[in-house]
């Protein structure tokens, strides 16, 4: 199985770059409703993924008091942890994707320049097992039945 067949490409997916602000990763959370957002460098490589965990904790270790405009000086690379959210190859298979969907809503995924191309979104790969498993039930069920056209009545 292709895992890009899962694939929402980058450019129907919410990423932040490295260089912008705290402020402005705040900000652009809020908006979107998200918990965590891929991020990228000015090249498109993928950096990690931070989440308001990441965001929380600087807060938290820096300041008594925020004023949000303090926050236009920190940079999000500053912020993140770069080893929680682990992403996979373009070549990854669905096995090496369902052991990290278990552990995150979402898996980015990077090509061989380490590049961002896109997410795989944990429901996807939900759905895409419950299908499999569909399919196979129904396969089973058209199997058990007989074969009613080449059936004579008895009479």
């Amino acid at each position: 199985m292709n895992i890009l067949s899962l694939l929402k490409p980058k450019a129907s997916v919410s990423y932040i770059y490295d260089s912008s602000s705290v402020r402005q990763g705040l900000e652009q959370m809020k908006a979107h409703k998200f918990t965590a957002t891929p991020v990228i460098n000015k090249d498109g490589k993928y950096i990690g993924v931070v989440s308001e965990g990441d965001f929380l904790r600087h807060i938290l270790d820096n300041y008594t008091a925020v004023d949000l405009r303090l926050l236009e000086d920190v940079k999000i690379k500053d912020i993140i942890n770069t080893k929680k959210y682990k992403p996979v190859r373009i070549n990854a298979t669905i096995q090496d994707l369902l052991l990290l969907v278990m552990n995150q809503n979402f898996v980015s995924v990077i090509d061989d320049r380490d590049c961002f191309i896109g997410i795989i979104t944990r429901k996807s790969v939900i759905e895409y097992f419950y299908n499999l498993e569909k399919a196979r039930h129904a396969e089973a069920a058209s199997k058990e039945k007989p074969e009613q056209a080449n059936e004579v009545p008895i009479s």
